[in-house]
């Protein structure tokens, strides 16, 4: 009986699978690495999106987003403002420049916005126990409906004592990026924005005084 001999492997098949070996090598080899990079810039991602905002000298920190103010979300960076447009009760034109050298709270809010309801007689304490010179509770209705709407809105909650505030174009929640109702803004006595919290709040409590304080402590 005779048996055919067995074929080595030619020349060409062994450099061919010795290089597919040295390829599996190198792509486990990057592989590995590259989770390592991976690894580290999620890290470094995660560390400096969880790094206090800059402190303004005796002025507002993330320390104080707490309790009732919880929800206050800090910039890490200050920019200005958008310059928006509103009239006030009278028809009277109004710009956010025009309330620059105060400290000011900007809320959003309309009639048919429920919780609105809720959070307006806590910014009328608040302007009532904190407003002055220095410091304004801006209520802007952004309601369609207008002024005489917007105006028994506010004595129906009990916060007839805020001006009234009116931009029924809505423009100004797109100018702000207010990403729904109630959004409120603090802004500094150089018009940038110190942080914001959407959703309502309890802006007669100590928290939010306490962050008022702080902002209004701040040195230009």
């Amino acid at each position: 009986m005779s048996t055919t001999p067995k074929s080595k492997p030619s020349a060409l098949m062994q450099i061919a699978l010795g290089a597919l070996i040295l390829a599996a090598i190198t792509a486990y080899y990057l592989f590995l690495t590259d989770g390592r990079k991976t690894g580290s810039m999620t890290a470094a991602v995660t560390a400096e999106s969880e790094a206090p905002a800059p402190a303004v000298p005796g002025g507002v920190s993330r320390r104080l987003a707490t309790g009732a103010m919880a929800a206050f979300l800090v910039r890490a960076e200050r920019k200005p403002v958008p310059d928006s447009a509103f009239q006030d009760g009278s028809g009277k034109p109004v710009k956010l420049s025009d309330l620059k050298g105060k400290v000011v709270l900007l809320n959003l809010w309309a009639t048919w916005c429920a919780p609105c309801r809720k959070e307006m007689p806590d910014l009328a304490k608040l302007q009532k126990e904190m407003g002055s010179d220095q410091f304004e509770v801006v209520a802007v209705s952004v309601d369609r409906k207008g002024v005489e709407a917007s105006s028994a809105f506010l004595k129906e909650t009990g916060a007839d004592s805020l001006k009234l505030y009116v931009e029924p174009t809505t423009a100004i929640v797109t100018d702000l990026a207010a990403a729904g109702l109630p959004s409120t803004v603090l802004i500094d006595r150089n018009g940038n924005e110190i942080g914001r919290l959407v959703g309502p709040a309890d802006w007669g409590s100590p928290e939010a005084k306490a962050l008022i304080g702080a902002a209004l402590a701040e040195k230009n």
